[in-house]
């Protein structure tokens, strides 16, 4: 009995299969460039019903997979603060709002277009509109642009989008042929449901979840956590379903009331992993869904439907940009990013044709229609980075210096060059910032800093930054070989300048002297002197003990560097207290003030 259970026992084939065309697909496409979004798409068409029919009903490893933009959702919401989100309610409510209207009226009028009546092209039309999030979230993620400010524009459009799922739907059950209007309390009560669902899911984010992450945490067991983590995101999905609400955006709101949780970021590798495998196998049953005999049946009305549907809703997404301020470039982008169907407008289609409003060769035609938009969107993204990147050079959309008038130019605004730029912002020094980094540079802005687009090694760059008016140059760089280019440049075009800079180690600084900075230092110098006196004082050496050990280290230090400077980065091994027996204490003079402050001056 037990041998015939085993061999009846659960047929982990089609797994296989699914993973299989996983491991060999994404790799390949995104070797080629393609992303992984289209290699999904491809390996479920392999496999699907037009395939090698090794999955005949798409919809059961859809039914699944949708969970995977669930969690999707969920791991977006953990990093949107509510008070980045409230900042963000304007863009959701004005930018959102304004493109669905505008779209959709633009898309029903193309669906009358092609001989369907108003209430049917308004749901192809309606649908359309939904962009899929699951695909731009992708894009988005594979581009790092997710937390910049033209990728939190699109999010923002994305959360109004899948909002209007609700709306939408209770338009099309009222299209409906034979629908008998809802009466007055028939609409508070489906309202009150959808109300109390959305309170009951805060109230139980703002009193519950810490308090019941903070028990579990103390048992120490990890799968315990994984499992609260997905009971969150299921259990917040399923309230707002009950509500009449959609999935996506209950597993949002979970994300968000836990995103200034102290348990954030474990909520958030816990999650990761399911969250990747079922958005994977989402992109692999919308391939899967994809009918080539409704694709062959109705070739050309399709064929016209995906472009005309593309080109307007793209027509529509560009008008609402430029009238929202956006530029040419990130009007452009957001086109090429948004242009397509989703899936909640299998959804609405879904609705549409349960109520009767279309029939079911229709829903076909819309749905494949959608699918192909999803499948071309990857593959057009592709096509405009690379005639974007031919077409314009890194920074062109970020202003370029041009006769600047900082009494002090700061190279390079990273970690070190913000944290340096802090002191003279304070003492209310006027300072000129330049980089290369046009990412960095947006983020800045949004901060209040102005930041100008400027590689400091070209002369015509500094020239235009104002490093012949400025007092001091100071160069912190993230790049050893970029700072002594930038020095030596700063030495032949303008000699009279003083050249501060960050360093890295030793080598790095005797490069950095024979350039002719004036003074530079070790990014880690500084630092390791507080740190070794921290740990002394907390050995229970005394204060005024420690402080003369540090100050000992530093002379060391000194000596090390300035026979480095004459003899080369071998010299001054005898200053450098290595790990072993202790040697008796050093006993040569300390190097007064004035001879340091003498042989700094000689490097200029």
């Amino acid at each position: 009995m037990q041998e015939e259970a085993v061999g009846h026992g659960i047929n982990i084939a089609p797994l296989i299969v699914l993973l299989l065309a996983s491991v060999i697909t994404i790799p390949l496409f995104r070797r080629l460039g393609l992303g992984s979004v289209l290699g999904y798409l491809a390996a479920g068409l392999a496999i699907g019903p037009f395939g090698l029919s090794v999955f005949t009903d798409p919809q059961t490893v859809m039914s699944i997979a949708e969970l995977g933009v669930v969690m999707f959702l969920f791991v977006i919401g953990l990093e949107m603060e509510p008070s980045r989100l409230w900042g963000l309610r304007r863009q959701i409510l004005g930018l959102g709002l304004l493109q669905v209207v505008v779209c959709t009226l633009l898309t029903t009028a193309a669906g009358m277009a092609l001989g369907y009546s108003l209430p049917v092209a308004f749901v192809f039309g309606a649908g359309f509109v939904l962009t899929s999030t699951a695909v731009v979230m992708q894009v988005l993620g594979e581009r790092g642009e997710l937390a910049l400010p033209r990728g939190q524009k699109v999010v923002s459009i994305l959360l109004l989008e899948d909002m209007a799922i609700v709306p939408l739907l209770a338009v099309v059950v009222a299209l409906a042929p034979g629908h008998v209007e809802a009466t007055t309390s028939e609409r508070l009560f489906s309202a009150s449901i959808a109300i109390g669902a959305v309170m009951a899911l805060l109230l139980v984010g703002r009193y519950l979840l810490n308090p019941m992450f903070n028990i579990l945490g103390r048992t120490g067991a990890r799968e315990v956590m994984t499992a609260a983590a997905l009971l969150v995101v299921l259990g917040a999905a399923w309230l707002m379903q009950q509500g009449g609400l959609s999935m996506a955006m209950g597993a949002f709101l979970a994300g968000v009331m836990l995103s200034e949780s102290s348990f954030r970021h474990q909520l958030e590798a816990d999650i990761e992993p399911f969250r990747g495998l079922l958005l994977g196998l989402f992109f692999l049953g919308v391939g899967m869904a994809l009918d080539l005999n409704v694709v062959t049946e109705n070739l050309g009305l399709i064929v016209v439907a995906v472009i005309g549907f593309m080109v307007v809703k793209a027509a529509g997404i560009y008008f609402v940009a430029r009238l929202t301020g956006a530029g040419r470039d990130e009007a452009i982008e957001r086109t090429a990013l948004m242009a397509q169907g989703g899936e909640f407008a299998f959804v609405l289609f879904a609705a549409a044709g349960g109520s009767g409003l279309i029939d079911a060769a229709t829903s076909a035609v819309f749905t494949t229609t959608v699918i192909l938009s999803m499948v071309l969107t990857p593959v057009i993204n592709i096509v405009m980075d690379r005639l974007h990147g031919e077409a314009k050079e890194p920074g062109d959309e970020v202003e370029r210096p041009k006769d600047l008038e900082g009494t002090a130019l700061l190279i390079g605004f990273g970690r070190f060059g913000q944290m340096v730029s802090q002191s003279l912002l304070m003492r209310g020094i006027e300072v000129s910032i330049i980089d290369t980094d046009v990412e960095m540079i947006e983020v800045a802005g949004r901060f209040g800093f102005k930041v100008w687009y400027g590689d400091g090694r070209r002369p015509e760059i500094l020239e235009a930054a104002g490093a012949g008016r400025a007092q001091v140059v100071m160069i912190c760089v993230n790049d050893a070989e970029t700072s002594r280019l930038i020095a030596e440049v700063m030495r032949e075009v303008f000699p009279g300048v003083p050249v501060m800079a960050r360093s890295f180690d030793r080598r790095s600084t005797l490069a950095l002297i024979e350039a002719g900075v004036v003074w530079e230092i070790r990014e880690t110098l500084e630092s390791a002197f507080a740190f070794g006196r921290e740990g002394l004082l907390r050995l229970g050496v005394p204060v005024a003990e420690a402080e003369a050990v540090v100050a000992e280290v530093r002379r060391r230090d000194q000596m090390r560097l300035a026979e480095q400077i004459a003899e080369g980065v071998n010299a001054g091994n005898q200053f450098f207290r290595p790990p072993g027996p202790v040697p008796e204490p050093f006993s040569e003079p300390a190097v007064p003030a004035e001879e340091i402050a003498d042989r700094e001056a000689g490097r200029a």
